[in-house]
């Protein structure tokens, strides 16, 4: 619990201005934390093992200490890098796990009017994570072999760490809240999204009744959900499933339309 409460305040102190909002989703939020703040310290842990090994390493080099058998500064210096670019692969793996986990809402739309509130950076703690997230992209090395001092992996090491809780306390709001933030004109016009898009997705739909339906699903979201032209790509595939396999017809049958392709909405 000490543990807990410490990562806490070290949060709080960077992201004074959601404590509030915290407060409001406490009983949910906190298990999300904890779980990432242990994360956080094993990661620190791991940070100060290599940190020691490679402090040793150099101090022997320089004859503070003797050297282990048949050990020579140049393998002294190949173990600090390799023990470097340990540390890097683990902090690279789990920032793409995270951004991972961030593209299955951003690039499906089921899921983002299901939970509408992880594409709305009007939610301050999704702003958080958005923020959390261009930081650990910026401070992101350009490989595990980069030439690195202590202070810039001490940086990225806690960038993905806010990433990683910043994540996953938004996440949590967001499956909490749902559509509670809408109208009641609003949830409807969801409900009658959620329910087209079920048809536009349906490989035994006609062609016609699925580019209807995507159609209506645009429609329905116009002005409440901000969907990526990703997330349009990757829905205009599905929707026209196996079109492009699919046999010529048989002479004197019209083949079904095309796919539509609707216009891209503003920015």
């Amino acid at each position: 619990m000490e543990q807990f409460m410490h990562g806490f305040w070290v949060f709080a102190g960077n992201y004074w201005w959601l404590v509030f909002p915290l407060m409001g989703v406490a009983g949910g939020i906190g298990k999300s934390w904890e779980r990432a703040s242990k994360r956080r310290h094993e990661r620190r842990l791991e940070t100060l093992r290599l940190k020691g090994e490679i402090k040793a390493a150099q101090l022997a080099a320089r004859g503070g200490a003797p050297l282990p058998a048949r050990q020579t500064a140049r393998q002294v210096a190949a173990d600090e890098r390799a023990s470097t670019r340990q540390l890097l692969e683990k902090l690279f793996a789990e920032h793409d796990e995270i951004t991972a986990r961030w593209l299955e809402y951003e690039l499906d739309v089921a899921k983002l009017i299901a939970f509408p509130a992880m594409s709305d950076g009007r939610q301050p703690l999704t702003a958080a994570f958005l923020r959390a997230k261009k930081t650990a992209d910026t401070l992101r090395p350009a490989s595990a072999d980069a030439q690195l001092t202590e202070a810039e992996i001490a940086e990225y090491l806690d960038a993905v760490g806010n990433y990683s809780v910043a994540f996953d306390v938004a996440e949590r709001d967001a499956r909490r809240l749902r559509d509670a933030n809408f109208s009641e004109v609003e949830r409807k016009r969801l409900d009658r999204a959620r329910h087209l898009l079920t048809v536009a997705l349906d490989d035994a739909a006609t062609q016609a009744e699925r580019n209807l339906a995507y159609k209506r699903v645009r429609e329905e979201l116009d002005g409440l959900i901000l969907i990526s032209d990703e997330a349009v790509e990757v829905l205009e595939k599905k929707v026209a499933g196996q079109i492009g396999s699919a046999p010529a017809p048989a002479p004197g049958i019209t083949p079904e339309p095309e796919p539509m392709r609707l216009p891209r909405e503003e920015q």
